[in-house]
């Protein structure tokens, strides 16, 4: 993937939890995106100390400094391009993680390098309704798809996330049915989006769905619509962002082997 830098133009917070970045200058000069609506970028984030910053490659720098420095890389998903700003949605956990306390700490002129961008989805014209589940690391692309759904055609969304005030507008030209779930702080929390898909009376015809978010819910989800609901694969984006109780480094040393788990639940 070609590496790209843009440079801190604003930042707002859009919930208590989410930050909202936007990129300009001429880092971004002949950047564009696939025909998705769940295009992503790998950031890269130096550690405190390296002795580099600003605009690098990460490459270069992955040959010429020892492992304990190279750049932190997570993925993103765009929230917008418009041509010459890019704006990307992080979850901030106060000082948790790596990519949420650089947001929530960004201001203008800050540098962001990334690479990318990469994608895998966009919500089927042809489908006869679309199903839409997640959680706040899903927000960014579920926002895109919501929008980019053909007017009126039937749209299930169910959304989880802390409370009212963490709810975003979520604009639709399709015939939607939004329900936002809010967690409790109890151990059946990982339950709510799993139990809210399962209750479900599914509308006629084929449904395109994409279920993304927390590693333990969207298992459970895509194996009720792989087995107890019947739908293809080929119908169903699915991955788990992150994994509650493990840090980004441990769920990332993991997910490889979990999602082969996953993949042996419906075989």
């Amino acid at each position: 993937m070609p590496a790209w830098h843009g440079q801190v133009e604003s930042t707002e917070w859009i919930t208590p939890a989410l930050v909202r970045v936007v990129l300009g200058g001429d880092g971004l000069v002949g950047f564009e995106l696939p025909d998705a609506t769940d295009t992503y970028v790998n950031v890269a984030i130096p550690p405190a100390g390296a002795p580099y910053g600003g605009v690098f490659a990460p490459a270069e720098v992955k040959e010429s400094q020892p492992k304990e420095l190279w750049p932190v890389r997570r993925r993103y998903t765009v929230r917008d391009w418009d041509g010459a700003r890019l704006t990307i949605d992080f979850v901030v956990h106060g000082d948790h993680g790596i990519a949420g306390p650089w947001a929530a700490r960004a201001t203008p002129g800050d540098v962001l390098v990334f690479e990318g961008p990469g994608s895998g989805y966009r919500p089927d014209p042809q489908a006869d309704w679309h199903l839409l589940v997640g959680d706040e690391s899903a927000l960014p692309a579920i926002a895109a798809s919501l929008a980019a759904v053909p007017a009126g055609r039937r749209v299930v969304a169910r959304l989880v996330c802390d409370g009212p005030e963490h709810e975003v507008p979520l604009p639709c030209p399709g015939d939607l049915d939004l329900q936002w779930l809010h967690r409790t702080g109890a151990d059946d929390d990982v339950d709510l989006l799993a139990e809210a898909v399962a209750d479900l009376d599914f509308p006629t015809g084929r449904v395109h769905a994409f279920i993304h978010g927390e590693a333990d819910e969207i298992r459970a989800i895509r194996k009720h619509l792989l087995t107890d609901r019947g739908l293809a694969r080929a119908d169903l984006s699915c991955s788990p962002y992150w994994r509650r109780t493990m840090t980004d480094e441990a769920w990332r040393a993991i997910k490889r082997d979990y999602v082969a788990a996953m993949d042996a639940d419906v075989a």
